[in-house]
């Protein structure tokens, strides 16, 4: 599904409004809210959420790479996911899958049409496409519905579309154009779905759909995602976007950087790949300094709150650690009092790890044994292919450039 880690909900302003045919604007700032996590109020890790979260990202990736190959071909991950489909694990009496803290996403609200309808969507650089629910959906539960003959701007388009992934749930509607706005940025006729079918797995989500900041090579619509309809449209002044994930003062700023949040200047790396993806390469992960896989190829996704490897990079990461031991699916754990100093880098700058972000909680309360964020699973992308989320993200000021076809990382303030 497109839910990947802990819940995180966004409290999204609508700042002003702006219309792109008259003028671009120098940027927005969009507040955002964090809600909950993986790790409940006594510091222990749900291992149930971290297997079904685990799942997720195979399951969304999974599609993505169908989507690639149809849009772009599949020379750039040989990885073959696109063709296997995977299970949701079965329970277990230590670690039942049920949704303890729900699941993470980062959400805010996006209006659709005129007069304006209000979602709340998941803003997740990891896919490309708008989609919400249609007035006309029967099994999309309680969530906000967008009509199309509420809207002057309205126009259904030929087609269709659907999302559907290996554990069985899917979404399946209508492609429409629209107006489209989010935090005062706004786009004219911008191709977005309204669906009409959800399966159970998304009709029990808190958010109504999903704004993808991916590129084009990424859309199962086969047509530009929002922000680069904002930059086509010259809706803003410069054309990237930026987060900051914290605990406090989170943002997504759209068209530009917002500089009081972070110091010094920004380090740029090129994105080396047509699939759509934020891909950046040269990448390198340390502990203490010392490097535990190198070369690596990594993809920045804003709707992931763990960092996906390989499974033999994860292992050869956390023999790096004194004391780690695998746990299963993937995760690992070490000794809690640990002092390991874990960072990534692309060739510039170390970017540390803090041992917040990196640490899930107690394996169980009481316990001298903590779980890593650092995951090891087979996404289908291949050797030396890493996911890369919120546990590094919220570290550092992240920068989505399409201007540059870049992506910059800067020390927070």
């Amino acid at each position: 599904m497109f839910c990947k880690a802990t819940l995180v909900a966004l409290a999204l302003s609508l700042l002003g409004s702006a219309n792109p045919l008259e003028r671009p604007i120098s940027g927005v700032r969009i507040p955002l809210q964090k809600r909950s996590t993986m790790t409940n109020a006594k510091g222990v890790f749900n291992l149930g959420s971290g297997v079904r979260e685990v799942v997720k990202l195979q399951n969304k990736h999974r599609q993505n790479l169908i989507t690639i190959e149809n849009n772009a071909g599949s020379g750039f991950f040989p990885g073959g996911a696109a063709n296997r489909t995977i299970p949701l694990p079965q329970k277990r009496d230590s670690a039942p899958l049920t949704d303890q803290n729900s699941d993470s996403l980062w959400s805010g609200t996006v209006t659709i049409g005129s007069p304006a309808q209000s979602f709340t969507v998941t803003f997740d650089t990891g896919s490309a496409d708008l989609w919400v629910p249609s007035s006309s959906c029967k099994s999309c539960g309680q969530h906000n519905k967008y009509t199309p003959s509420k809207s002057s701007h309205s126009k259904k388009q030929k087609g269709s579309f659907q999302i559907s992934y290996g554990d069985g749930s899917t979404a399946s509607g209508t492609p429409y154009t629209d107006t489209v706005t989010v935090g005062g940025v706004t786009v004219t006729k911008q191709f977005f779905a309204a669906v009409t079918k959800e399966s159970s797995e998304f009709q029990g989500e808190p958010i109504d759909g999903l704004l993808g900041m991916g590129q084009p090579a990424l859309s199962n619509l086969k047509q530009d995602p929002f922000f680069s309809s904002v930059v086509k449209q010259g809706a803003v002044k410069e054309g990237s976007f930026a987060f900051k994930l914290a605990k406090n003062g989170s943002e997504l700023f759209v068209g530009g950087t917002n500089s009081d949040l972070y110091t010094g200047d920004i380090e740029f790396h090129s994105v080396v790949s047509d699939t759509g993806f934020w891909v950046i390469e040269n990448g390198s992960a340390t502990v203490d300094g010392k490097a535990a896989s190198n070369q690596l190829i990594t993809i920045i996704d804003s709707g992931t709150t763990l960092v996906a490897a390989p499974p033999d990079d994860a292992d050869t990461f956390y023999q790096a650690i004194q004391g780690a031991q695998p746990l299963e699916q993937g995760f690992y754990t070490f000794p809690c009092d640990a002092t390991s100093q874990v960072a990534l880098s692309w060739g510039g700058k170390t970017w540390s790890i803090s041992a917040d972000n990196f640490n899930l909680g107690q394996v169980e309360e009481g316990s001298s044994d903590c779980v890593g964020a650092i995951v090891g699973s087979d996404l289908g992308f291949g050797d030396n292919v890493w996911l890369v989320g919120d546990t590094f993200m919220k570290n550092v000021y992240t920068v989505f450039s399409v201007d540059q076809n870049s992506v910059g990382f800067a020390q927070l303030t």
